[in-house]
């Protein structure tokens, strides 16, 4: 299995698939790669999709005491692509992995091709918060009925009729505690506000219309500070939108790329 290096030395899995550009897919929170499957197959046709586990999840190691922050979770993406020798690649992150992505988009703009950020925040004073009742719900002792919330945030009741699960994009169930908490308050502090306005890559926000666990109104804040960004909704989808409605976010997200190709005049 593939690694890559942190700058504090900790080893950062990530695999490779499909051909053509190079894709970078960062995931949710407290998630490893697998959030990706249902995604994959669509954008491995066109891409060669590189996808990281989070530090603290699937194949990364999982240190007590590192930093985990949506930033060095963007300096261990760069990571990757330096072990693949990747100098610039597209990047797409979702959830927290939007948050990472915003980051790497800011920190590191030679380094990204065209970036789309789906189901994100900008953090900080100026997002827009899902209600207190969510937090309360998802942090209840009745583990079952936490989950049940969760499942909701993520997918239409009309959905989770039709595909009764197993789900890909609950969590991590192998994390440890200690990377499971430290997940939670690396999404919780996140504020990229100052640094989206210094993003260059061309930028498509994706959001599902529906979704409360990341208000869709986060969609039009970031497309706002971001030079030129376009924001698609997804009209009816919640959180997971490119899970439940994976056909019309892969078309969106593959017309963007196909717009801004690495080498131009392709």
């Amino acid at each position: 299995m593939p690694y890559a290096t942190a700058a504090d030395h900790s080893k950062i899995h990530y695999d490779v698939q499909g051909s053509g550009e190079p894709l970078l897919l960062l995931a949710g929170q407290a998630n490893d790669r697998t959030w990706w499957d249902g995604v994959r197959p669509a954008l491995n046709a066109a891409f060669r999709t590189v996808a990281p586990d989070h530090l603290g999840t699937g194949g990364s190691e999982a240190p007590e005491g590192a930093e985990y922050s949506t930033r060095r979770f963007a300096a261990d993406a760069v990571a990757v692509l330096d072990d693949l020798g990747v100098e610039r690649a597209h990047v797409y992150g979702t959830s927290m992995g939007g948050k990472a992505a915003q980051w790497l988009a800011a920190d590191h703009p030679g380094r990204v091709g065209a970036l789309v950020l789906g189901c994100t925040s900008p953090g900080g004073v100026n997002a827009v918060n899902p209600s207190p009742a969510i937090a309360r719900a998802l942090g209840s002792p009745d583990r079952e009925a936490a989950l049940r919330t969760l499942i909701g945030l993520m997918f239409t009741p009309e959905w989770t009729e039709r595909h009764p699960g197993p789900y890909r994009v609950l969590g991590d169930a192998g994390m440890p505690p200690h990377a499971r908490r430290a997940h939670l308050a690396a999404s919780r502090a996140h504020d990229a506000w100052e640094a989206l306005a210094r993003i260059t890559a061309p930028t498509l926000v994706l959001h599902g219309s529906d979704d409360a666990f990341t208000p869709a109104a986060n969609a039009a804040l970031i497309a706002g500070r971001i030079p030129g960004a376009r924001v698609h909704l997804v009209e009816g989808a919640r959180h997971a939108y490119f899970e439940e409605r994976a056909d019309e976010a892969a078309r969106a997200v593959l017309d963007h790329l196909r717009r801004h190709p690495l080498v131009q005049g392709r």
